[in-house]
């Protein structure tokens, strides 16, 4: 069967409070700029801020139940699939203020790719298809690559490059890292332009002005 008139708009996905629990007593709830879209299928508890012209794809789940609370920045991508979670009681401190995962400006996370606090992202940093980013601070404009893993309380300078499969797991390991290459950033340049352009078009899609989950601070 067929729609003449444009898409089904079901809006399937879940957004809420973390439930009370001994771990996390004090349900949250999200707070969710107005040109921020969230995909149907789409999962969001707890103490999360999400800014500006930021885009989550479908099946992306950001989950601040046990580790809060999360800060999302504006412009960031967040592909189909992508997992963000948190350990209790570890954080990152960011402009005096603790967090168990900060992402800032312009950050793409490629379809798969697992972020789990404590870590900080800096602007500009590419994270790659199925990577893994946990208890690390990422320096701006660095570039995981496909199925990389960083982790082991690592920090990684601005501008570097982790490997398609490269496990960082020192900062021995994390301080020999080269550049980013120039087809990389481009790659990278790329993805960030192209999905800063899905908010607005996918809210005009889906018949929407504003976020599609409607919360909005």
């Amino acid at each position: 069967m067929t729609n003449q008139n444009g898409p089904y708009n079901i809006y399937s996905y879940f957004i809420g409070s973390n439930p009370h629990t001994s771990i996390n007593p004090n349900p949250s709830f999200p707070k969710i700029k107005r040109t921020a879209f969230l995909s149907p299928f789409t999962f969001v508890v707890g103490d999360v801020s999400i800014r500006e012209n930021t885009y989550v794809g479908p099946f992306v789940s950001i989950r601040a139940d046990e580790g809060t609370p999360f800060y999302i920045d504006r412009d960031c991508n967040l592909q189909d699939g992508v997992i963000l979670h948190g350990l209790k009681n570890k954080y990152v401190e960011v402009n005096g203020k603790n967090y168990s995962i900060y992402i800032s400006q312009r950050v793409s996370c490629a379809h798969g790719s697992l972020i789990h606090g404590p870590c900080e992202i800096g602007q500009d940093v590419f994270i790659g298809f199925k990577a893994i980013v946990y208890n690390a601070i990422i320096g701006e404009g660095c570039f995981i690559s496909t199925d990389a893993v960083v982790t082991g309380g690592v920090m990684i300078k601005p501008y570097r490059f982790v490997p398609p499969g490269a496990h960082i797991d020192t900062q021995a390991k994390a301080d020999s890292l080269s550049a980013v290459p120039k087809n990389e950033k481009e790659f990278a340049r790329e993805v960030q332009r192209v999905n800063q352009e899905f908010p607005s078009a996918y809210s005009v899609l889906f018949g929407k002005t504003k976020c599609s989950c409607g919360l909005m601070f």
